[in-house]
């Protein structure tokens, strides 16, 4: 049975003039007419029986018409024609009273469009109620993903499918405040229930430490306190060796680009690089790597190697026509050695150089895929689909390339995985205009790790890789990796720079929308894409457990009278480079 069995007498107005997917419909009724609100559903007669169109109510308008009566009218009639009351809606899809054996299903189509006097009726109450049940109802082969309830019904649940949210990429955006780090705890929460999930937090200011459970596992890069605690990978204390960065990734970190003796050192370095790894694989029997390795290849080799074998190029003489004279390279690499011995020694930078011993194991690598790329049933203790890696120590002049090699590292693992073995991968990138920027300098941190965001967004799906961005300022994010993302949750944003984002990323038939985006309460959302059957405003629930993020209250805070404390701490880990407790205290 159809859930719109409107009677004629119940229409609002009539179809006046129809343009592609726009409808403008006059309506006769004002008391009616003061009832409508923008961006509320409103049901049209299709050509087809069996069939009602959906739109958005875009525009709303009472105009005044000058001029009078007729000669011989009465002024009842005058009054009827001194005023035109209009309402123009978007279409947005059609309501099939039944496909195939399935009754009341929504279609994102438009295959006909409302004939010329054809009723317009108003989408409310009960009928409003049934018509958000159907949305909802997204079938048994799609996981029900539950963000909230929607604004034009708070009795109706609002879901989306997670199947196509997480295949398609997905942006959550919104200003600071308004409920970004909560709608994404709330989806956290759906996915780590999920009896093999698989997914991977970037958490750069420690916000999701509370998510906790046997669905949430969490990982930290080292930091200088981990660095003399022999911390291993069990314990959640994530080395990322230099030898996982790619030949890019390693001359942009260790090569002045400005220095003119950069081309040298670069070509220097790789020929350095390829012959430790070389050594290191024919030292520990693995010849069967010898053959296909590149200097990319992820292939543990000896820092020291490399080094010295820059230094003596750098000292190095050769026989002249007389008399000794500077080889090729001599004194042209004295500034690349010093580079890479500072960051050696630098311990913000021990993730990378001062790793425990196990890391320069062959088999190390396995390990660190399993921890977190694995699936939860492929874990050892069938626990933990969702991995959060708190990249809160990192030094944000490197941020970039640390977030995109982890990046790189689960994308090129699914990428030579085998189909039939690949389990799919969600990457949830929070403050991402921090590493996937907009604008960055060519050949620097930035360009790299945007170079590869833009490589998972373009080819993520083939690979079974899906991509969630979240960040505040969606206009500092990379525009191509943002183009990628068919779905948008986008919460309060004040800026007028990033509104215009937002609204490029919505469809013309509701650019309407996009002015709501100043207005939304805190907790509201406007949601747009594959995953929603029907664009709309939803109230995203509170997470069971809240992120770190919740904004501090200033007044209420100073009213109280308490001593706070903690000020040394804070120059003691500002010192130490680390908020961490100190590992060794009270051995």
């Amino acid at each position: 049975m159809s859930i719109f069995s409107y009677e004629d007498g119940e229409a609002l107005g009539h179809v006046r003039s129809v343009d592609t997917a726009m409808v403008v419909v006059s309506v006769d009724d004002v008391e009616r007419l003061r009832k409508l609100q923008v961006n509320r559903l409103a049901v049209l007669q299709s050509s087809r029986p069996g069939q009602h169109l959906i739109g958005i109510i875009q525009k709303i308008t009472r105009t005044a018409i000058d001029g009078g009566a007729a000669v011989g009218e009465d002024k009842e009639s005058e009054e009827a024609i001194s005023e035109l009351n209009v309402v123009r809606i978007a279409l947005i899809g059609t309501l099939v009273d039944k496909l195939g054996l399935k009754q009341n299903v929504f279609l994102r189509t438009l295959e006909t469009v409302p004939e010329i006097d054809a009723n317009c009726f108003a989408l409310e109450g009960e009928r409003l109620t049934a018509f958000m049940r159907v949305i909802a109802n997204i079938g048994s082969d799609a996981q029900k993903l539950s963000l909230g309830h929607y604004t034009l019904d708070e009795n109706a649940e609002a879901y989306l499918n997670g199947n196509k949210f997480f295949q398609r990429h997905a942006v959550i955006v919104g200003s600071t405040g308004s409920g970004k780090s909560w709608t994404t705890a709330r989806i956290l929460e759906q996915v780590a229930e999920l009896s093999n999930a698989n997914a991977i937090v970037f958490d750069v200011h420690g916000e999701y430490s509370p998510l906790q459970g046997d669905g949430f596992r969490h990982y930290r890069i080292a930091g200088p306190a981990d660095l003399d605690a022999d911390a291993t990978l069990k314990e959640g204390v994530l080395f990322l060796p230099y030898w996982l960065l790619s030949y890019d990734a390693m001359t942009s970190m260790f090569v002045d680009r400005s220095d003119q003796n950069a081309p040298n050192q670069t070509m220097v370095m790789s020929r350095a690089v390829v012959d430790a790894k070389k050594k290191y694989l024919i030292d520990g029997g693995h010849t069967d790597v010898l053959a296909n390795f590149t200097i990319d290849s992820p292939i543990p080799f000896n820092l020291d190697d490399v080094i010295a074998e820059m230094s003596r190029l750098n000292a190095e003489m050769v026989p002249g026509a007389k008399t000794e004279k500077q080889g090729d390279f001599h004194g042209k690499l004295s500034r690349l050695i010093q580079r890479l011995e500072n960051k050696r020694t630098d311990r913000r930078l021990g993730f990378l150089f001062q790793g425990a011993a196990e890391t320069m194991n062959f088999g190390w690598l396995e390990s660190l895929v399993v921890a977190l790329l694995a699936g939860r049933k492929d874990q050892e203790d069938k626990k933990g689909g969702v991995k959060i890696i708190d990249f809160s120590e990192v030094p944000s002049d490197v941020l970039p390339l640390i977030v995109s090699l982890v990046a790189k590292l689960a994308f090129s693992v699914q990428q030579w995985t085998q189909s039939d073995h690949r389990h799919p991968l969600a990457i949830f990138c929070d403050e991402a205009h921090l590493y996937i920027p907009e604008r960055h300098q060519a050949g620097g941190a930035g360009d790299i790790s945007v170079e590869i965001f833009e490589r998972i967004a373009k080819e993520g799906r083939k690979y079974g890789v899906g991509l969630v961005v979240i960040s505040q300022r969606p206009s500092e994010v990379n525009r191509t990796v943002l183009s990628q993302c068919n779905n948008l949750v986008a919460m309060r944003l004040t800026n007028g720079d990033d509104q215009s984002v937002v609204r490029r990323l919505l469809p013309d038939s509701l650019g309407g929308f996009g002015d709501l985006l100043p207005v939304l309460d805190t907790g509201e959302a406007l949601v747009v894409g594959d995953a929603s059957l029907l664009p709309t405003r939803i109230r995203v629930s509170e997470p069971t457990q809240r992120p770190n993020s919740g904004t501090v209250e200033f007044w209420e805070r100073w009213a109280k009278d308490a001593e706070i404390g903690g000020l040394a701490g804070a120059v003691d880990g500002w010192r130490k480079q680390t908020m961490q407790d100190d590992p060794l205290a009270g051995l």
